[in-house]
């Protein structure tokens, strides 16, 4: 065994791995001990601290929730006021043309020349387009003929009708004994023959004179025209399409055109308002989005005069001049009209509660206590109604009420004593 170093001490040799080597401070094992002993502290004094404050928030937090929950719930509150004199109801309605026609074809060609395109103002009798008619010029020609011909036949039998007539008068007065009453009775039958055949041919003539008539009439419909003055609002056709007559589903037609001065405004008005509004001559003022700043005046002129079972509403018209065009057919305006109140009351839409006894408000007394009154709609504006029922002008009347709410129940008012 060799002798241990002498640098350092005896013990160094040794295998314990916890021996300090002596080159180390004596007191520095001490002072590690001491410094975890002082973070196991701070630690200790940390945990302690969390967890008292956690204590005193968990309490805190209990104690606004109980404050809240036996707080009175807070409610929104308005002043019912009274209606006005008068007022405007505002309703949707739609425009449409005073005409929108859709043009056929009256004979059947091709189409040689067009006039008029979309978006044209055309005058009545304007001519829109021409077709050419070949068929049709042929049977109006051939009609034509057979009118001069019929015509030749009548100058034929009228000329067998008067010498029949002759020979029947020189027969009938001839003497007695000279020619037999057989040969006089067959002169009579030819010449009232005769004249039978005139009546035929007569009436032969005026057969194919309303051939031709006809045809003739058919002609002047080669040239497609306006029916009245409007605009041009479709064109389906172009030059050499072929073109059928009629007006049925597998025809196609020509043009579509509508007269927009004047123009009518068509308004679905709520049963409630019908009594009023079914009268003519009630005053309304026209407003379109798309033209903003357009106000156009003007009346009721005519109704349906009966409720739509389904939609609950009644359709009114009204006429409007419209000479700058500054409305066209299929715009969304909003009509205004104006009626006289109903009800002595108006209310916020908000105030209104619907449970199972019907509509009702919630009047907030003085001691801020809620009382459930049942009202009745006696005209809905939309974000106001007219009420009738106990409610009285200026009562206050909650707009949130909670479903949790009981009759009776005393409630905190947001804003102050009178809702503002």
């Amino acid at each position: 065994m060799q002798p241990p170093d002498q640098n350092y001490p005896d013990d160094i040799s040794r295998s314990e791995p916890d021996r300090i080597p002596t080159t180390f401070a004596p007191d520095t094992g001490r002072r590690i001990k001491r410094a975890v002993g002082i973070a196991a502290l701070l630690l200790l004094v940390g945990f302690v601290l969390v967890r008292v404050l956690r204590f005193f928030d968990e309490h805190a937090i209990a104690r606004a929730s109980a404050a809240a929950v036996a707080a009175p719930p807070l409610v929104d509150v308005v002043l019912a006021r009274s209606t006005q004199s008068g007022q405007d109801l505002v309703l949707p309605g739609e425009t449409a043309a005073w005409f929108d026609s859709t043009i056929y074809a009256r004979v059947s060609g091709f189409v040689a020349h067009w006039s008029a395109d979309i978006g044209d103002h055309v005058k009545k009798g304007q001519v829109l387009a021409t077709i050419e008619t070949p068929e049709l010029d042929a049977e109006l020609a051939a009609a034509r003929a057979q009118l001069q011909a019929s015509e030749a036949q009548v100058v034929a039998r009228r000329a067998e009708a008067e010498f029949g007539e002759t020979t029947y008068e020189r027969w009938r007065d001839s003497p007695k004994g000279v020619v037999s009453e057989q040969e006089r009775d067959a002169k009579k039958a030819d010449a009232e023959s005769a004249q039978a055949k005139l009546y035929s041919a007569n009436a032969q003539v005026e057969l194919d004179r309303a051939h031709v008539v006809q045809y003739a009439a058919l002609a002047q419909f080669k040239q497609v025209t306006a029916p009245y003055d409007g605009t041009i609002t479709e064109r389906k056709i172009d030059v050499g399409n072929l073109v059928t007559a009629g007006s049925s589903s597998t025809t196609t037609p020509l043009y579509r055109m509508n007269q927009t001065d004047p123009l009518r405004v068509f308004v679905d008005v709520p049963q409630d308002a019908a009594a009023e509004l079914m009268q003519v001559g009630v005053p309304a003022e026209i407003r379109a989005k798309d033209a903003e700043g357009t106000v156009v005046s003007g009346k009721i002129t005519r109704s349906a005069q009966a409720i739509n079972a389904q939609a609950r509403t009644m359709r009114v018209e009204v006429d409007i001049a419209n000479q700058d065009h500054l409305l066209v057919p299929g715009m969304y305006v909003t009509v205004a009209f104006r009626v006289q109140p109903k009800g002595k009351v108006e209310v916020p839409a908000a105030a209104l509660s619907f449970r199972a006894g019907g509509a009702e408000v919630v009047r907030i007394g003085a001691d801020n206590e809620a009382e459930f009154l049942p009202v009745s709609i006696v005209r809905d504006n939309g974000p106001t109604v007219e009420i009738g029922g106990p409610v009285r002008v200026g009562d206050r009347l909650a707009t949130n009420i909670s479903s949790q709410i009981t009759p009776h129940e005393r409630v905190s008012v947001a804003g102050g004593a009178d809702g503002k």
